[in-house]
C-alpha cells in the first residue's frame, strides 16, 4: 500500500499552477479528537472546530511554531451527534480574524492540525478540484508540463468503438464502429457515462453562469491555456465534445461508452479491453438535451473563437428532446444486455419526470419558446403536495431547473412572475430546512440532516447541500446561507466524524489511497490531487473486498469510511462528486 511508505511531498506550483498544502504521509501531528477544516478559514467568515467531549472548558489559539497565545474561548456544552454516536463540544473562534497560520489547543487533549486564516484560503483546493478533471481526460496523454509528476501516456483513443447489439440500428449495425474520443473517465474506472456527465456538466455550467468574471481569469495550466477561451470552459469542452459524439442520427443518445467489464488497477494505456456504446436511453438523452441547451447559451458569447458551436448545440438539444418525447420510457436495464453482457456502472433510473423538467427548462431559457416552459411543468410540480424537488443527485436533477430559472429570473419576471417567485421560494424553503438543522447539529453543519445523507457518495450530498445554500444566498444575500454553505465545506475538509480532509492533496490528514486506477497504478506516492473521495457509506458494499479493515469504529453512518483503495463504496472518486465541490469551493472564493 502506498500509504504505508512515509515521506513528505509539496506540490510544485510551477508545474501544476497550484501549490496545495504540504502533504505528510504517515503519522500526523494533530489530535484525532480535534476536528476542523485543515485548510483554514476566511477572516470574516465562521470558524468552528469540533472537540471530543472531555472535562476541558476552554480552547486556545497559538501561532504555528510559536508559544504565544493569540486567542482563547470557551467550549460549548457537550452534545450528541447520533450519526457517529459521539458527544462533542464546539470551539467557535469566528471573532478571531488575524491572517496567519495557527493551531488550536485544548488543555489535556492536544492540538489541532495546522490551519490558515487568509482572504483566499480555499483558492488552491478550489482550483485543484477543477484541474482534477484534466487528470480524468481520456484519449490523450498527460505531459509533465501540465500534469507534473502525474504525467502519463494516452489511453482509450475511442476511435473504433463498437456498437453493442442493444444500440444497433439499420444504419449502425451491431459490431460496426464509431469514433467517440475525448471525455472524462467517470470515476475510478475508465468508463464514460452520459447520465453522470449530465449532472456534472450542469453543475459546472451553473457555476460559470453564476460567476463568469471569477472563472474567466482562472489559469489551470492545461494544453488549451493559450487560446482565447477561459480555461474552465476549455476543460468542460473536452467532455462536451465527447458527449456530442454520443448522439445517434435519430437524436437518441447512447447511455454510456464502456468496456464490458471493469479493468483492474492498470494505467489507461494498459486498459485495452474492447470498448462499446450501449443502448440509447431516455434519461441519457434528456440529460444530454439539458446540457447542450445550457452550453448553447454559454458558448454563444464565444462565436468568434468557436464559430457555429452554439447553434449546433441547440440543434442537437432540440433533436434529443424530440427523441425523448417519442421514447418517453426507454429504461436502461443492464441485466438485459447480452453478447456481451455488461457489468460496469449502470446509472439506471426509472423516473424521468425530473429529467424532462430539466431539459425543457434549459431549452426554454435558451430559445425563449413558451412550449418548452409549458412542457416543463414546473408550476404544477411546485403546487403539488408531493416532495418533487430535493438536493440534486444524478437520478434527481430537476432542482437544477429551479436554479436556472432563478438565475435568469430578470428575463422572465413579466411573463412568469408568479412562477419565478414560487421557484425562488422553493429554493429558500429547502435552504431554510438545512439552515435550521445546522443550528441544532452537534457538528454545526447542514450535513447530517438525515441518516440518509450517509450513502454511496455521501460527500457529494454535503457539497450539493452547499450549492443549494449558495443559490439561496444569491437570491437573498442572507449571510446565514453563505455561512452554512461554508460549514459544509469545513465538513468536507476535516470537520467530520472521521477527521479526514476528503480532498486528495489538501490537509495533513487527507485521503491518500483512493479507489482510483491511475493513482493506484502509477509509481507516484501521492494520489492525483483535487479529487473528492466518496465519503462515509454505511452500506459497506465493498466489505467483501476490504476484509477486516471495517472495524468497530466504522459501525456508524458518519464513521463508515476507510482510506484504502479496496473501499470503492467509501473511497472511490467520481466526476459528479467533484463537480459540486468545485461549485461550493469556487463560489465561496468568488463571494468572499
Amino acid at each position: 500500500m502506498k500509504n504505508l511508505i512515509f515521506r513528505v511531498v509539496c506540490f510544485f506550483s510551477f508545474l501544476l499552477t497550484f501549490s496545495g498544502n504540504c502533504q505528510t504521509s504517515g503519522k500526523t501531528s494533530g489530535s484525532e479528537k480535534i476536528k476542523l477544516n485543515q485548510i483554514g478559514f476566511y477572516p470574516e467568515g465562521p470558524k468552528t472546530a469540533v472537540i471530543a467531549a472531555s472535562k476541558a472548558v476552554e480552547f486556545l489559539i497559538f501561532k504555528k511554531g510559536e508559544k504565544k497565545q493569540v486567542f482563547s474561548g470557551k467550549l460549548t456544552g457537550a452534545k450528541n451527534w447520533p450519526h457517529s454516536n459521539e458527544n462533542v463540544k464546539k470551539a467557535d473562534f469566528s471573532e478571531f480574524r488575524e491572517p496567519g497560520q495557527y493551531i488550536l489547543k485544548v488543555p489535556g487533549m492536544g492540538e489541532s492540525y495546522p490551519f490558515e486564516i487568509s482572504e483566499n484560503v480555499h483558492f488552491e483546493p478550489a482550483k485543484a478540484s477543477i484541474k482534477a478533471f484534466y487528470f480524468q481526460r481520456a484519449s490523450t496523454a498527460l505531459p509533465e508540463s501540465y500534469a507534473g509528476k502525474w504525467a502519463r501516456d494516452a489511453g482509450h483513443p475511442d476511435s473504433e468503438v463498437k456498437i453493442h447489439n442493444s444500440a444497433a440500428t439499420q444504419n449502425r449495425l451491431a459490431g460496426s464502429t464509431i469514433s467517440s474520443p475525448r471525455g472524462w473517465n467517470d470515476a475510478g474506472d475508465y468508463g464514460k457515462y452520459i447520465v453522470n456527465s449530465g449532472i456534472t456538466m450542469g453543475t459546472l455550467f451553473s457555476l460559470y453562469e453564476d460567476f463568469p468574471e471569477y472563472l474567466d481569469t482562472l489559469h489551470l495550466n492545461i494544453p488549451e491555456s493559450r487560446n482565447n477561451i477561459p480555461d474552465f470552459l476549455d476543460e468542460t469542452l473536452y467532455n462536451l465534445r465527447w458527449m456530442m459524439s454520443m448522439q445517434d442520427e435519430d437524436g437518441g443518445v447512447y447511455h454510456k461508452l464502456t468496456s464490458a467489464n471493469f479493468h483492474g488497477a492498470v494505467l489507461p494505456k494498459d486498459a485495452t479491453l474492447q470498448r462499446w456504446v450501449v443502448q440509447k436511453s431516455t434519461p441519457a438523452t434528456l440529460d444530454f438535451a439539458a446540457v447542450t441547451a445550457q452550453a448553447s447559451r454559454i458558448f454563444r458569447n464565444f462565436e468568434e473563437e468557436l464559430p457555429g458551436l452554439s447553434d449546433s448545440l441547440l440543434v442537437m438539444s432540440k433533436k434529443a428532446y424530440r427523441w425523448a418525447v417519442k421514447n418517453p420510457k426507454m429504461v436502461y436495464d443492464q441485466k438485459k444486455l447480452k453478447e456481451p453482457a455488461v457489468s460496469t456502472g449502470a446509472y439506471g433510473d426509472e423516473n424521468f419526470e425530473d429529467e424532462f423538467q430539466w431539459a425543457a427548462t434549459e431549452l426554454f431559457l435558451s430559445t425563449e419558446e413558451e412550449k418548452y416552459y409549458e412542457e416543463a411543468g414546473i408550476e404544477s410540480s411546485l403546487e403539488s403536495s408531493e416532495e418533487n424537488f430535493s438536493v440534486p443527485s444524478w437520478p434527481n436533477v430537476n432542482t437544477l431547473a429551479l436554479y436556472s430559472l432563478a438565475r435568469h429570473k430578470d428575463k422572465h419576471t413579466g411573463t412568469h412572475e408568479s412562477d419565478i417567485d414560487a421557484v425562488q421560494n422553493k429554493i429558500i424553503e429547502m435552504a431554510e430546512e438545512l439552515l435550521a438543522h445546522s443550528r441544532e447539529s452537534a457538528y454545526g453543519t447542514p450535513m447530517g440532516i438525515s441518516a440518509k445523507n450517509f450513502a454511496w457518495g455521501s460527500n457529494s450530498e454535503a457539497a450539493n447541500q452547499g450549492v443549494l445554500l449558495l443559490n439561496a444566498y444569491l437570491l437573498t444575500k442572507n449571510e446565514e446561507y453563505l455561512n452554512a454553505a461554508n460549514d459544509n465545506l469545513d465538513y468536507l475538509l476535516g470537520r467530520n466524524a472521521t477527521g479526514f480532509s476528503f480532498l486528495t492533496g489538501f490537509g495533513e490528514k487527507s485521503t491518500k489511497d483512493p479507489h482510483h486506477r491511475p493513482s493506484e497504478a502509477d509509481s507516484v506516492e501521492d494520489p492525483v490531487p483535487g479529487l473528492l473521495a466518496g465519503g462515509p457509506n454505511p452500506g459497506q458494499q465493498d466489505k467483501q473486498n476490504c476484509g477486516d479493515l471495517y472495524t468497530e469504529k466504522h459501525q456508524y453512518p458518519a464513521t463508515s469510511y476507510i482510506d484504502e483503495r479496496c473501499s470503492y463504496a467509501s473511497n472511490e472518486i467520481a466526476i459528479n462528486w467533484n463537480a459540486p465541490f468545485v461549485y461550493l469551493a469556487n463560489a465561496l472564493e468568488a463571494i468572499r
